[in-house]
């Protein structure tokens, strides 16, 4: 079970302060665990904007990108290529974090605080990696919080075809169970609409999240996935658009 830390110092703002166009709520604060976890369960995130000495920026984007388990969509195309890699959970969360945070990847975002921050929160058991290795090689994977029913995703990586999302087939395996289960890809783009990921406006998403909080955490067992935990309750459609998605 996830260690529970002290409590934030810091209040944020009630929604009805947010303002209604924009995506950014408020500034500042800091990224202790509890804090970073209350935001979370208000439905903030943290995002650097400005230099390294600019106070941290929180968002709750007006149009918020989510996908429910169930909804995933899975081509035949990536059934095949899931067999092409081993998937892991919570093997290399710091290795998948700096993946995600290369400098040469466009919109980079992931600076030296947030790396720290996302660290200590794995340690608590609160953020997890879902990884896929090929010949022994971190080759994609996913990070991101899990919290009740909650998995936010912060961001994901490939160097090979179909590897994030494989990883991403290996967290819905996870994720799902039945329960009251919402993966939250904060924005969405094409790419995303094509594996399942849908739109909610801020209000709703605000409203789904009470009940989602509420909902157990679900198992993330360190090592290797199965094949079952893989393709369990999934089904194959037609294939998307080609492209891998990354934040």
């Amino acid at each position: 079970m996830p260690v529970e830390p002290s409590p934030t110092i810091w209040e944020f703002p009630a929604p009805s302060r947010f303002h209604p166009e924009d995506d950014l709520v408020a500034t500042g604060a800091d990224l202790e665990p509890g804090t970073v976890l209350a935001a979370y369960r208000r439905g903030l995130f943290p995002m650097p904007v400005g230099g390294p000495r600019a106070p941290m920026a929180w968002f709750s984007p007006v149009r918020r990108g989510v996908l429910r388990p169930h909804d995933l969509k899975v081509s035949r195309s990536l059934a095949k290529s899931a067999r092409r890699f081993e998937v892991r959970v919570d093997t290399a969360c710091a290795e998948v974090i700096d993946a995600c945070a290369h400098p040469g990847r466009p919109s980079g975002w992931i600076d030296g605080q947030i790396r720290t921050a996302y660290l200590r929160l794995h340690e608590l058991g609160w953020v997890h990696s879902v990884e896929t290795w090929r010949d022994g090689r971190l080759v994609g994977g996913l990070y991101g919080l899990a919290v009740g029913g909650l998995f936010a995703g912060e961001s994901m990586f490939h160097h090979e075809t179909d590897a994030s999302k494989v990883a991403l087939l290996g967290l819905v395996g996870i994720l799902d169970d039945g329960l009251e289960r919402l993966v939250d890809t904060q924005w969405l783009t094409p790419h995303l609409a094509s594996l399942g990921v849908g739109e909610v406006s801020r209000a709703d998403y605000l409203r789904l999240l009470p009940p989602v909080l509420a909902t157990a955490e679900p198992v993330f067992e360190p090592g290797p996935l199965t094949a079952r935990s893989l393709f369990g309750r999934r089904t194959t459609t037609g294939d998307p658009p080609p492209g891998e998605g990354a934040r």
